[in-house]
């Protein structure tokens, strides 16, 4: 523990203006970061007698071992900066709210030549147009499926498009008229973007156009007596308006707000937000929080603010913003949310009317929320808690190990050698801080030679840093001392976890000796009889099946073996797509796929001659020449194996395949072909 008075400034060193301030501790890892009007008198607040501070800026003081500041012009200028340095060095003691997923958006791409319909998760991309977010991905689906009656958007993958494109015949929902079928060309790129078009502006709460424009038309319809053509306009009709009463009124004068509840305790904080366009709750969605550091609810709606806004721009960022309670320096926030949205924003506390009922539904919420995730957490706490001890407990640890890391080695037949590295803090996953390996060591299938160079590599950088700064400390990554991020290697574990038996656990614990490191556990746990192996053990140590322990480690090693899989999966698919044209010199992406494009596939273009390669755009003779010795000096590749039927593949049929797991594979992994049990069998 620290004492502040160690590091405190001298008197009229820090200067009386704006500005944004970085506690860092001994290691140069920054654990907090502020903003204020006056630094001064902010930072003067740190330093006073311990007794007098809130107990978790006490905590956060002792902890740091320097202060350091920016100045800056305005406090605009100083909101943005604390945001920016909170995403980016992630420190301990700001409060963070944890989204407890992602929440899904309906999106339009209308940056594609043929706009798609579809969920989408994660970062919002240009040219795509968002509604949401939403509570849950079906919601979404219920709506599109209603709305294609009206307006029938494609929603089908590329890959799902290409094929129709290809063989002429549109899928399913072309052929019952809930999609246009541009890919068969039934309507033209413009008329499918009009309708995509008008499709948006329904989801913007422009409703009232297409209900009575459709309601002319059955009326037409059935006045010239097409009553087929009339019934199907008005279960068009009832299929919009059963869209429109998922989404019920809520403000009369269609408002554009954000409102935002919370609900607050001595620990956490909930936060609850909902979207409402047009007049409409378009969506839901909530955070929740530990407060790690002393703050108003001021404080906390301007952080949520922060979050929510960071990186939004445009009408993402609505007219009007109702929140609980307002920031200390609201005019700096309504400046900075009106920067980000290009005109004026009003941020205040609703005070009656409908505004005022909707905030206390917010609320309520919020509330609900906050019960619910404490009766979670508590359920979560102790079966954690409980874990860990049996853990240190059946190894004979002296404390609990906060930091588990596990490793795992991943092969094909001995080819595309991986390693990976996940890490548990607390019992839970930090995906952050997962790492991959190339063995490079040797070639060929050596599970105890790869565990010992991982393990060996892993720890070697770690020393070397060490010994350099004296400091624990993320060589391989850069943490340095004029560097505050986290970083993957910032800790060291408690206990290492190898996924395998006794060979496994004798190579990681013969690296750790070779590197003279004696204050890390090592144990290993084999698949078999899920039989938890220590160093120099004759016997395994057996955890009752019911243990929460052993549950506890056989998550960490299949959460090491899945990141494992993954990334090998993922180097044979790359081998797989090698080719020759690799080898040409000055040979880019651009001709390699003309060249592709004219012959139609690698098979084609190897019997070419040089004068029939010439004949491509782009393609000189010297470059053909060379293309040709390419293909003349390279190894003929085995035969691909559709390994789910056991038919040998043509050339063409294996690369359009290939190019289908790219694409199709979720989350970048490609998909391989084959069971589950039939992988099983050949992957390690």
């Amino acid at each position: 523990m620290a004492d502040p008075s160690s590091y405190r400034p001298k008197p009229g060193q820090i200067p009386d203006s704006p500005g944004v301030y970085k506690f860092r501790d001994e290691h140069r890892r920054v654990i907090y970061v502020g903003k204020a009007k006056s630094l001064r008198q902010r930072l003067a607040s740190y330093f006073q007698d311990l007794s007098g501070l809130h107990p978790r800026t006490r905590t956060m003081v002792t902890t740091a071992a320097s202060v350091e500041w920016t100045v800056v012009s305005t406090e605009v200028e100083a909101l943005q900066l604390e945001y920016s340095w909170i995403k980016e060095f992630d420190p301990r003691f700001n409060v963070k709210y944890r989204d407890d997923k992602s929440y899904p958006y309906l999106a339009v791409t209308m940056n594609e030549r043929f706009p798609r319909v579809q969920v989408m998760r994660g970062q919002k991309k240009k040219g795509v147009r968002y509604f949401g977010p939403y509570g849950h991905a079906w919601a979404i689906r219920d709506t599109v499926d209603l709305l294609l009656r009206v307006f029938p958007v494609r929603t089908c993958s590329a890959g799902v498009f290409k094929n129709a494109e290809r063989t002429g015949r549109p899928c399913l929902l072309g052929y019952i008229g809930k999609c246009s079928a541009p890919c068969v060309e039934r309507v033209s790129p413009e008329e499918h973007r009009e309708l995509a078009e008008e499709f948006c502006d329904f989801m913007a709460g422009r409703t009232g156009t297409y209900i009575r424009r459709l309601e002319r038309r059955m009326t037409d319809a059935a006045e010239e007596m097409e009553y087929e053509r009339a019934a199907r306009l008005r279960d068009d009709i009832e299929a919009l308006k059963k869209a429109m009463e998922k989404s019920a009124v809520v403000l009369a004068d269609a408002t554009d707000a954000d409102l935002i509840a919370l609900a607050e305790d001595e620990l956490e904080a909930a936060v609850q937000i909902f979207h409402v366009r047009g007049g409409r709750v378009r969506g839901q969605r909530g955070w929740v929080t530990d407060k790690v550091e002393a703050v108003t609810t001021g404080d906390l709606v301007e952080h949520a603010l922060q979050q929510l806004y960071g990186e939004e721009t445009g009408d993402s960022v609505p007219k009007e913003v109702l929140v609980p309670a307002l920031p200390e320096l609201v005019e700096p926030v309504q400046e900075w949310l009106a920067e980000r949205r290009g005109s004026n924003v009003s941020l205040r506390i609703p005070q009656r009317g409908d505004k005022k009922a909707l905030m206390e539904t917010v609320q309520r919420n919020a509330l609900q929320a906050l019960g619910l995730h404490k009766t979670k957490r508590a359920s979560d706490l102790t079966t954690r808690s409980r874990a860990l001890e049996e853990i240190a407990e059946a190894l004979d640890l002296g404390s609990a190990p906060l930091r588990i890391e596990c490793y795992d080695i991943s092969h094909l037949q001995g080819d595309d050698v991986v390693a990976s590295m996940v890490v548990f803090e607390d019992g839970l996953q930090r995906k952050g801080e997962y790492r991959r390996f190339q063995i490079k060591g040797f070639e060929g299938q050596d599970d105890v030679r790869s565990m010992h160079e991982v393990i060996t590599r892993r720890f070697r950088r770690y020393l070397a840093e060490k010994e350099k700064t004296g400091e624990w400390a993320d060589g391989e990554t850069g943490l340095t001392e004029e560097d505050g991020r986290p970083k993957r290697f910032a800790y060291p574990p408690q206990l290492v976890v190898v996924d395998g038996g006794q060979p496994q656990v004798a190579a990681a614990q013969r690296a750790l000796d070779e590197l003279g490191i004696d204050d890390i556990a090592v144990c290993g746990l084999a698949k078999r009889l899920e039989e938890v192996w220590v160093p120099g053990e004759d016997d395994p140590v057996v955890l009752p099946r019911t243990s929460e322990g052993l549950y506890l480690l056989q998550r960490v090693r299949d959460e090491a073996h899945r990141f494992a899989i993954t990334y090998q999966r993922t180097k044979r698919a790359r081998r797989f797509r090698a080719s020759p044209l690799d080898d040409v010199p000055g040979l880019g992406e651009t001709r390699k796929q003309a060249l592709i494009k004219h012959f139609g596939s690698v098979k084609k273009l190897r019997s070419a001659t040089i004068d029939q390669i010439c004949e491509v755009p782009g393609i000189g003779r010297k470059t053909a020449e060379s293309i040709a010795v390419a293909f003349a000096q390279a190894v003929p590749a085995a035969p691909a194996v559709n390994t789910a039927t056991g038919e040998i593949m043509e050339e063409e049929e294996y690369e359009t395949d290939a190019e289908s797991e790219t694409t199709e594979g979720s989350a970048g992994e490609p998909v391989s072909a084959g069971t589950s049990d039939e992988r099983r069998g050949q992957e390690r």
